[in-house]
């Protein structure tokens, strides 16, 4: 007698019984999980694996940002020690040129160097002039619901500027660096120098206006603005949790995470400073703003857990991709740093997260000369030497970590290879040598 049969007799007694034997029922009835075993273990997992991701997404995103905050750093601090080597380069081979009529070049990487700083300092002479207190007073007579719709636009502004801009200098450094004997059709250096030159003061204009925003909502007498601002995450977490994702756009969803961290703490920095210049750098101020600036990323990172398991969860993608996303940043900073690199890691990093320092690093500049004054005293140059060193050793030593855990990473996963490797030549080996010994059909009834 089958168990449909049972349960079909069960339910025609139940059915002919009395109401209190019904009520009888419910309190009696009993049931087992264990028919279910595999599903509820599965769920179980995936429970599990639910809990995981916060962890594994921070794992990622640490990682990440050092590699954000690499590529950030190298714009004040190798990036000028460069250029100069560059232009020492050129002025020796302009020099030796004259004298011994030999034609000397400058290599394609010192010739984006100088590119670099070139578009660098001309943003930066385009935008000192500009008052920034004057856009703050601007900005600030707007009513909340102007501010909010101005601020998603910007952040919609930023998004598109950081996925195209990489695009316009690595044209500017292509045409700067493509060789003469190949066919060229391209505008030529300048225009494409002033096209680069556009798009940077543009962004950084951009970057400037975010950060002037978020200062009024963290200062305002009202509040209002900042709660409006933060639902936008709550938008943004509606707008991902449903879609459909495969590994290969969770990783770009996860590198956009990164870049967007990222910029966010940076627009804090630039608020922080700007607001402890108003009051005169004092402490108590300075607490009363870490605050708001502290519940302003907790929300962003509890927002990223929150979208970033509920995609995995609805997409069946195992939490195991986070590391495959790490493996791919280790394998991008090893070649970034090989004798024979095709490019640069700051490029890397730009083309992979869509993060491009440059605009930011104008900012920052303009922020910190407006804000912090340096006069001729000794002092003060002790003191801006003393940042600058500091700011260098936290460059060497960033960089240090990413590449010793980009070939800690690289060296496990050739292990984990050279495991699987050996694994399977070892069972065909043992496939093989018992075919010889019992023969074909033998070995298939042995298993």
């Amino acid at each position: 007698m089958d168990k449909v049969e049972i349960a079909s007799r069960k339910s025609a007694s139940l059915v002919l019984g009395s109401l209190w034997d019904f009520i009888l029922f419910e309190f009696k009835r009993d049931y087992s999980l264990e028919n279910d075993e595999k599903e509820f273990s599965d769920k179980r997992e995936k429970v599990y694996n639910f809990m995981k991701i916060p962890l594994e997404v921070e794992r990622f995103m640490f990682y990440g940002i050092c590699q954000c905050v690499d590529s950030f750093l190298f714009v004040y601090t190798f990036l000028p020690l460069r250029a100069l080597v560059a232009l020492k380069s050129l002025i020796c081979s302009s020099l030796s040129k004259k004298g011994n009529h030999e034609k000397k070049y400058l290599s394609a990487a010192e010739i984006i160097d100088l590119l670099k700083m070139a578009v660098l300092i001309t943003c930066l002479m385009m935008l000192l002039p500009w008052d920034t207190s004057m856009i703050y007073h601007v900005i600030k007579r707007q009513s909340v619901i102007k501010l909010y719709i101005f601020f998603n636009m910007l952040e919609v502004g930023d998004r598109l500027l950081s996925s195209f801009g990489q695009d316009i200098l690595d044209a500017l450094f292509w045409t700067a660096t493509e060789p003469k004997t190949s066919q060229r059709s391209h505008f030529g250096v300048l225009p494409h120098f002033i096209i680069a030159v556009f798009y940077v003061f543009l962004h950084s204009i951009l970057v400037l206006c975010q950060a002037t925003i978020l200062n009024i909502a963290i200062n305002s007498k009202k509040r209002a603005l900042l709660p409006i601002m933060m639902s936008n995450n709550f938008i943004e977490l509606n707008g991902s949790v449903f879609k459909k994702f495969n590994k290969t756009s969770l990783f770009q969803l996860s590198c956009s995470d990164v870049r967007e961290r990222f910029h966010l703490f940076i627009l804090l920095l630039i608020v922080v400073v700007q607001t402890m210049k108003e009051y005169q750098w004092t402490s108590e101020s300075f607490w009363k703003l870490m605050l708001d600036c502290v519940y302003v990323m907790i929300l962003e990172i509890i927002i990223d857990w929150t979208k970033h398991a509920f995609i995995t969860r609805f997409n069946e993608i195992n939490l195991s991709v986070y590391s495959d996303y790490l493996l791919s940043f280790a394998y991008d900073t090893a070649q970034s740093y090989n004798k024979k690199a095709f490019t640069d890691h700051s490029d890397s990093v730009a083309r992979r997260m869509g993060f491009i320092p440059i605009p930011l690093g104008v900012v920052i500049i303009k922020v910190l000369t407006r804000c912090v004054s340096i006069d001729g005293q000794l002092v003060s140059i002790v003191i801006l030497l003393s940042t600058l060193a500091c700011v260098a050793t936290l460059k060497i030593v960033n960089l240090v970590y990413i590449i010793g855990r980009a070939c800690k990473m690289i060296n496990l996963d050739k292990t984990v290879c050279e495991n699987k490797n050996k694994n399977k030549s070892q069972l065909f080996i043992y496939f093989y040598i018992n075919r010889l010994i019992y023969g074909r059909h033998a070995l298939i009834h042995k298993y």
